[in-house]
């Protein structure tokens, strides 16, 4: 029932994601735009192997050294794998494995809940991070702008479903996996990255009938990032991976959308010539 009470009380958490994603987005402006390369490599791994540690949480890890252990062995896939798929086209088989891997979630989804043995656990967190964290360092490393465009996607997709499902969700989109997000707030998000896609084509003189498919893509597959990572948080019982964001749980719930955006991002980007 929609009463004063749960009104104020939508309007506090609106305050709070507000409040955070502000903050959230001037520390991103820093460590692209005036941070060392070096120093901004190492913050985004680090956000990455937080992101390691909270999924470790979702696979009932009892054990805090048996959760040291995965993301230990997570950030010897990021170091190791960034020395040696350092160029796009080292790195485009990988992403082309990231791709079937998003694929397969998306399938998943159509029949959750279903079991998900602890070996799929730990080998999901692997096809989920290490190409999500190797397109962003590739996108940093080569063009700063871009990085940032490609995060626009996703922040301008969930924006635009939030508040336009909010506003006339009626229709589901996942209720077993996800039941605040609708049909309604898709759509409102695709008409956001439309408006994104238009400025964007304009920004960097690119062919507009390119760059809206190529955006909406980006920001579909987004979906099924979180939907994939709301799966596992489900499972385990759990509304947020973490806490560390008020208002907006932990890293990889901020993440969720971006591990599946970005892999595509960076694929498409290099085959249709936008990168």
């Amino acid at each position: 029932m929609d009463t004063p009470a749960t009104r104020s009380g939508q309007r506090e958490m609106l305050r709070r994601r507000v409040f955070t994603a502000v903050i959230a987005l001037a520390v991103i402006s820093v460590v692209l735009f005036v941070l060392p390369p070096l120093a901004a490599r190492g913050f985004i791994a680090v956000l990455f192997l937080a992101a390691a540690w909270e999924w470790s949480g979702l696979l009932n890890l009892v054990s805090s050294a048996t959760r040291i252990v995965y993301v230990a062995f997570v950030a010897v896939m990021l170091g190791a794998s960034a020395t040696v798929l350092a160029d796009a086209v080292a790195l485009e088989p990988l992403l082309q494995v990231a791709l079937a891997w998003w694929l397969v979630a998306l399938v998943w989804s159509f029949f959750f809940p279903t079991p998900i043995p602890a070996v799929a656990g730990w080998v999901c967190g692997i096809l989920i991070l290490l190409p999500a964290w190797l397109a962003v360092d590739h996108l940093y490393l080569s063009n700063t702008q871009m990085l940032l465009f490609a995060l626009l996607i996703v922040w301008v997709a969930d924006i635009g479903a939030y508040f336009v499902g909010k506003g006339f969700g009626r229709v589901k989109l996942a209720p077993r996996i996800s039941p605040g997000k609708t049909w309604e707030g898709v759509l409102g998000g695709l008409c956001a990255v439309l408006v994104l896609a238009s400025a964007g084509s304009y920004w960097f003189r690119f062919d507009i009938a390119v760059l809206v498919p190529f955006c909406l893509a980006v920001a579909l597959i987004s979906i099924v990032g979180d939907l994939t990572v709301s799966m596992f948080k489900r499972n385990a019982g759990v509304k947020d991976s973490g806490t560390l964001f008020p208002g907006h749980g932990g890293i990889l719930d901020r993440i969720d959308s971006v591990t599946a955006a970005l892999p595509l991002f960076v694929l498409a980007g290099t085959w249709s010539g936008l990168l």
